[in-house]
């Protein structure tokens, strides 16, 4: 499981000459040795076939690149002026030198990585570069060396890999910040998922489990569902107007959680359906958000029951494969003429591999009823929501 979100970001140049160049790194790596973690050989390219490949790949790149004394500078004011920075657009905007010499290889990764999520090819830009962690600010001075990693796609790794701008690799501890900044490659969690679920539901459309618009947002939900009632006056939905989610497992190395909701019940043809709802505010364990944000459309389903899975991604699900899975299981089911819960048949036909990291489970709700009305706590206990009935009316 994974969960605490993003990336930190802006600029301030301080351009070095060359002959300067040498002196700050060899300053700049003396400054930090007694900070630096233990440091292994120069490693050998990270293979890059999963969406973590290519991440771990691009920060070793990036790390290479950070010997430019004004990149680096470039990066380190990119990344105290914001909570993450594009990586591709920051590359392009280089005008010289490392920066400049790294754009093919970003403007690459983006596209493989958006191939490995099963994403379209016209989604732009999804790797980001943003400080590990907000205590590391006061020591990402002109003078500092950062180190640069991927975050690990299993959340139970007890170390996680660094490199240094000459190749070398260095183990941090998963659970404890280093004293050494430290810069994560990652991807821009809340557009891969925004992008993915939208391919999600397609898949799920020509599968069989038909998923009339994909629910995003707040209070806006109300209006953009209207379009899908199936009656000239309203329908009625169920709200969520608070939730809490206990623990979402997200290490210092981690960022936000990118957190969505897979809604399930049985469709008025009697067929499954699932309904993808994505939830951008949902962003940190322990924290109560009242997003006023619609969960179910009943006028979707046949039964006044449904049921809710709740999930957390930030690796590297491929939304095809996982819509893919989630058909062969369901579409076995029959509709027996009474409510039957889905979770543990849509739990069930998601890949054992997947749940190192992605898609991980956060908790599900069963048989949530169209009339109820206060407070729902998770089966796994792990998360609460509070929801009412509301009614949308037509425009």
């Amino acid at each position: 499981m994974s969960g605490t979100k993003l990336l930190r970001t802006a600029l301030t140049g301080i351009v070095l000459s060359a002959t300067a160049l040498t002196t700050l790194q060899g300053t700049a790596v003396a400054a930090d040795a007694a900070k630096a973690p233990k440091a292994q050989p120069a490693a050998a390219a990270p293979a890059a076939s999963t969406v973590g490949g290519i991440e771990a790949e691009t920060a070793r790149a990036l790390a290479a690149s950070l010997s430019d004394a004004a990149w680096r500078n470039r990066v380190r004011d990119a990344a105290l002026a914001s909570e993450e920075v594009d990586l591709q657009a920051l590359t392009a905007a280089a005008p010289a030198g490392a920066g400049r010499e790294l754009k093919a290889e970003v403007a690459d990764a983006d596209v493989r990585i958006a191939e490995a999520k099963g994403l379209g090819s016209d989604i732009g830009s999804l790797l980001r570069v943003r400080l590990a962690d907000a205590s590391m600010r006061e020591d990402l001075t002109a003078r500092t060396a950062p180190l640069v990693a991927a975050a690990p796609t299993d959340d139970d790794a007890s170390t996680i890999t660094a490199y240094d701008s000459r190749g070398t690799a260095h183990e941090l501890d998963a659970d404890t910040v280093p004293e050494r900044p430290v810069y994560i490659v990652g991807v821009d969690g809340a557009k891969a998922v925004r992008a993915g679920l939208e391919v999600l539901n397609e898949e799920l459309d020509r599968q069989g489990l038909a998923s009339p618009a994909l629910q995003t947002g707040a209070k806006s939900d109300s209006r953009a569902l209207a379009d899908i009632g199936t009656n000239s006056t309203g329908f009625w939905t169920t709200k969520i107007t608070s939730v809490n989610v206990g623990d979402l497992k997200e290490p210092w190395f981690k960022g936000d959680a990118e957190v969505f909701t897979l809604v399930t019940g049985f469709g008025k043809d009697g067929v499954p359906r699932v309904d993808p709802v994505q939830m951008p505010y949902l962003d940190s364990e322990n924290t109560t958000y009242y997003p006023n944000q619609v969960l179910v459309n009943w006028s979707n389903y046949k039964y006044n029951l449904a049921d809710a899975v709740m999930m957390e991604d930030d690796g590297d699900t491929n939304y095809q494969s996982l819509a893919k899975a989630i058909a062969a299981v369901l579409l076995t089911i029959t509709d027996q003429g009474m409510y039957i819960p889905l979770v543990d048949a849509l739990l069930d036909a998601i890949p054992t591999s997947w749940w190192t990291d992605d898609p991980d489970y956060v908790d599900s709700w069963y048989t949530l009823a169209k009339e109820y009305t206060g407070r729902r706590n998770g089966a796994a206990a792990n998360g609460w929501m509070n929801v009412q009935p509301y009614w949308v009316s037509a425009l």
